[in-house]
């Protein structure tokens, strides 16, 4: 049969509610890196794939496609964590999870992120490490060095360095959420074990952590947060309303994964916020930067920092540093208002980078 027409059989599949296995997508996921098949074949299957409703094996078989055919391979003697969101959701935030990561760096939590630019939103994690004064085209090696001697590193998702083949032409054409920015999300060349990953629908919380722990995740936080009663969503922990989570944890003894779910109320912790506006970015990125800024160097005292204390505070508790979500709030806390969550800030950039006074430079000219 002509490559195409059994490519079109899969859609049609998949329009028909049929599940595929992980190593039939994982076919149909490297045809679509190899460019193998027409522009509007690729996302027909991404949308069938979406709207069918992604099992854990096929996110799993497009995972296994896009890390074994398109990403960089590191060699990284750390248990590092990671923490992401999916992007696509419906309340759009400033960067909490790039200031959580940095709160748990300055905490000994080694970092190792892989994010992309916006796609949805008005600054995506690449953008704003890059105008915070990181060098966000790097090779994959000088991240690998930024995590080991700054306690931080960022993989860009959408740079050949890190992806050579197909992922960031793929990505800069959709404007949709697919199964792609789950697998894709999760191709972090350091391979972590450990994670925070925010969602973009609650839905999609369960097939999320079962996808982790097919791919080699031990102990992680799988989250969607609600905004009030609005039917608005985030991928990230919440302060404006319940925040639902799925609890990775792995037995020492039998060496089992298991699943749990649990939820958060932020009325209980004491950082409740009615209104979500101080949540969502600047229209200026320029302005975005500085208030972001800011916020590390201990400026703010508002929504948007207990919105990053409460993100921190679920890396350490992922990580097993802290016992309950209570203690990683007041670790993050304590970070922040010290000034060390800053100064990691000062060692990424510094590490993170092909130039790294002209980086300080850029970061300092924001404070």
């Amino acid at each position: 049969m002509d490559a195409n027409k059994a490519f079109g059989a899969i859609i049609t599949r998949l329009i028909n509610k049929e599940n595929l296995t992980r190593r039939q997508v994982f076919d149909a996921f490297s045809t679509i890196l190899d460019n193998a098949t027409t522009d509007i074949q690729q996302g027909a299957f991404l949308a069938a794939l979406t709207a069918k409703g992604e099992t854990a094996q096929e996110v799993a078989g497009a995972w296994d496609a896009i890390y074994q055919l398109d990403t960089a391979k590191v060699s990284l003697d750390l248990a590092v964590v990671e923490n992401a969101g999916t992007g696509m959701d419906t309340f759009k935030t400033f960067n909490i999870s790039t200031a959580a990561s940095i709160i748990a760096a300055a905490g000994d939590v080694p970092m190792a992120r892989h994010g992309a630019r916006a796609i949805s939103s008005t600054c995506g994690t690449v953008d704003m490490a890059e105008a915070l004064g990181v060098d966000v085209e790097c090779s994959a090696d000088t991240v690998v060095k930024s995590i080991k001697s700054a306690g931080l590193g960022l993989f860009n998702g959408m740079s050949s360095q890190i992806h050579p083949n197909a992922l960031g032409r793929i990505l800069s054409q959709m404007f949709f959420g697919s199964t792609l920015n789950i697998a894709a999300s999760l191709a972090n060349p350091a391979l972590p074990a450990i994670g925070v990953r925010g969602v973009y629908a609650r839905e999609m919380i369960m097939p999320v952590a079962e996808v982790m722990t097919e791919i080699g995740y031990r102990s992680a936080i799988v989250l969607h947060g609600q905004v009030g009663d609005s039917g608005m969503g985030m991928d990230e922990a919440s302060i404006c309303g319940l925040t639902h989570c799925a609890k990775i944890t792995t037995a020492k003894e039998s060496d089992a994964t298991k699943i749990t779910q649990f939820t958060i109320d932020p009325k209980r912790l004491g950082i409740f916020s009615a209104n979500g506006d101080d949540l969502k970015p600047e229209a200026d990125q320029r302005r975005e930067t500085q208030r972001f800024a800011g916020l590390m160097a201990g400026k703010e005292n508002s929504a948007r920092k207990d919105a990053v204390l409460l993100n921190a505070g679920l890396i350490f508790l992922a990580t097993g540093k802290v016992g309950d979500l209570d203690q990683g709030i007041h670790q993050a806390a304590v970070l922040l208002e010290s000034g060390k969550a800053f100064e990691t800030l000062e060692d990424w950039v510094s590490a993170q980078n092909t130039d790294p006074k002209k980086g300080l430079t850029t970061l300092h000219a924001l404070v």
